[in-house]
């Protein structure tokens, strides 16, 4: 457990995601899923800290208020453009990502101590930036909490096996891990969920939570615990950073000492929030704990669906 003014920091990508639905005017949304977990534990009151990329553009100059909107203390090393996405939505609000990005994160040195470090996604699989990363974490590796969540992206994975590798020795070097039914549908196609889960436990971490979209949410633990949690009912308006929802609640609740049950209700309650409304856009803490008192679906927007 981390006292609550402990800060977290998360390192990782921001991206611009530019939206396209149908015949609807394109849109762009601050996104990254480390920067929307960043985004999300700030929203909840958490101190955070990211540790980023930008461009001296207008995307970045979009980001970063976005960002520091929230709370978030931006890092950045400044690349010549901003990474960007194009997030296509299909007609039930799923999305799929056309990327231009890399990832070149120098050697970093940390001003302050943190009590935990959040990564994943492309930061943590794309070189060399990731290489960084690798060696920030090894070295604060038992004083600070790590959580990842590869989040996949199959456009830039690469070879699979060599995807495989490069996320379970991510999973051996964290104490929670988050990823979804599709990424583990990726990574080891035909294996039930429950199955891997198992299987990275033994790797290491304390916790494992994965998400299953509209079958809810499941959390083990290396010491045999088990919790699950069913999805919410809103209505959709796009599914764009519900998982980093997911992870920043879940995460906050976790740090902040809360039982495996309570972090998996209060993830899947950020989840469906996000859904009802488009873009990227985590609750705040208050926003959280009313949908706690009363259910999601009376705090979702009438427009969305």
């Amino acid at each position: 457990m981390t006292s609550p003014a402990s800060p977290v920091l998360v390192i990782g990508e921001c991206v611009a995601d530019i939206v396209r639905s149908g015949a609807e005017p394109e849109r762009v949304h601050p996104g990254g899923s480390p920067a929307n977990v960043a985004y999300g534990l700030a929203r909840l009151g958490r101190p955070t800290v990211l540790l980023t990329e930008l461009g001296p553009d207008a995307n970045g100059r979009l980001i970063r208020r976005h960002l520091e909107s929230a709370g978030v203390r931006v890092r950045a090393a400044e690349v010549a453009r901003t990474p960007s996405a194009v997030v296509e939505l299909d007609g039930q609000g799923r999305a799929r990502y056309t990327f231009d990005i890399r990832w070149t994160l120098p050697p970093t040195e940390l001003a302050e101590p943190p009590a935990a470090i959040h990564l994943g996604s492309i930061a943590a699989v794309t070189e060399p930036g990731a290489g960084s990363v690798l060696a920030l974490v090894e070295r604060w590796r038992g004083r600070a909490r790590i959580s990842y969540d590869p989040n996949v992206r199959p456009a830039l994975m690469g070879d699979r096996a060599e995807s495989v590798r490069r996320v379970e020795r991510w999973v051996a070097l964290s104490d929670l891990v988050k990823a979804s039914d599709e990424d583990l549908a990726w990574l080891y196609p035909g294996e039930r969920p429950e199955a891997v889960a198992e299987r990275w436990l033994a790797l290491g971490p304390a916790v494992v939570a994965v998400t299953l979209g509209a079958e809810g949410a499941f959390a083990r633990t290396a010491e045999g615990g088990h919790a699950e949690a069913a999805a919410l009912p809103v209505p959709v308006a796009d599914t764009v950073g519900a998982g980093d929802s997911f992870m920043a609640a879940f995460l906050h609740a976790r740090t902040a000492g809360a039982e495996l049950a309570v972090c998996l209700t209060h993830g899947v309650t950020a989840a469906a929030l996000t859904v009802a409304r488009p873009g990227a856009n985590p609750p705040s803490a208050a926003e959280l704990a009313a949908a706690l008192t009363d259910g999601p679906a009376s705090h979702a927007p009438a427009s969305a669906g």
